[in-house]
């Protein structure tokens, strides 16, 4: 059975070993250099919120279509953390504290690992039906995919499998990205899990496989052979759903006395959007209406 062959951004989820496992896999190029385009990311920072990302949208596919993710990571290195959030709409976007961060090792492979550093990754899930609750577990190589990795099976209690690649050219744009999420379901045997524990030990780098032209389900076929059955394939893509209503609603929010010391003192406030880098200008007058239309003057 060949993989069919997509030109857009695409994650496929399926069952495989027996029904024993689920996997999520991706590719996510179009959209990782969407991100490096409007964020200006230097190669290494471009790896780190790429492979950021395509974990982000695989997790918003594990849910429901009015539910959202917001992922962090707070680390410790020069590319000072980065911010997430996706649904199950396959929508994702994202930014990076520092984006002009370029480190290698002496092999010349991008140093994602010391880039974000130490510290922690934080999950917040928004289910529409309580509270928002976040979970939280501890960056192990900064890497991305064995920090995650870590973070279901020691946070959510599901042992899993991460692997996650982007390969930058020469001139900074982003030639391959994408990557998959291995879960083991309660009960699984023994038996298989040694078949797992083998296929995931032969299998290639993400990278490598993306470079080769492998699509999600070739991925999954590279993992599972032929014992595997599809389950979902949907569109990713990056969305941002800022909008000037929403900073107009945040700038209503400063209250009366910052509203009037901003009209009085600059004549206007020119907001940035961190996940699009949309500039939203608002002027004397804008600032004025927003105060009358609400009762602030």
């Amino acid at each position: 059975m060949a993989p069919v062959i997509h030109m857009k951004d695409h994650l496929v989820k399926a069952y495989a070993f027996g029904d024993n496992v689920r996997i999520y896999a991706a590719t996510t190029t179009t959209l990782v250099e969407h991100a490096r385009k409007i964020h200006d990311l230097w190669p290494t920072s471009a790896a780190a919120l790429g492979r950021f990302l395509t974990v982000s949208a695989m997790m918003g596919a594990m849910y429901t279509k009015d539910q959202d993710l917001t992922l962090r990571i707070d680390g410790d290195g020069p590319i000072r953390g980065m911010l997430a959030t996706a649904n199950a709409n396959g929508e994702v976007r994202g930014y990076v504290g520092n984006p002009h961060v370029f480190l290698q090792y002496d092999s010349g492979k991008l140093d994602v690992g010391q880039a974000v550093g130490q510290g922690h990754i934080h999950v917040t899930k928004d289910v529409k039906i309580r509270d928002t609750f976040t979970s939280t577990a501890r960056i192990q190589t900064g890497e991305i995919g064995e920090d995650f990795a870590f973070y279901f099976t020691a946070s959510e209690q599901i042992p899993s499998a991460v692997g996650v690649g982007v390969i930058v050219n020469p001139d900074n744009t982003v030639k391959t990205a994408g990557g998959f999420i291995l879960q083991r379901m309660p009960g699984c045997p023994d038996e298989v899990i040694d078949d797992i524990e083998a296929a995931l030990k032969d299998l290639p780098p993400v990278s490598e496989m993306l470079e080769s032209g492998l699509t999600p389900e070739g991925i999954i076929q590279e993992i599972a052979g032929e014992d595997y059955r599809l389950l979902t394939d949907m569109d990713l893509a990056y969305a941002c759903d800022c909008s000037r209503e929403k900073f107009e609603r945040g700038l209503i929010s400063l209250g009366k006395k910052e509203l009037s010391m901003l009209r009085e003192e600059d004549g206007k406030i020119d907001t940035v959007c961190h996940f699009c880098m949309t500039t939203y200008h608002f002027d004397k007058e804008d600032i004025a209406r927003l105060m009358e239309e609400t009762n602030l003057d």
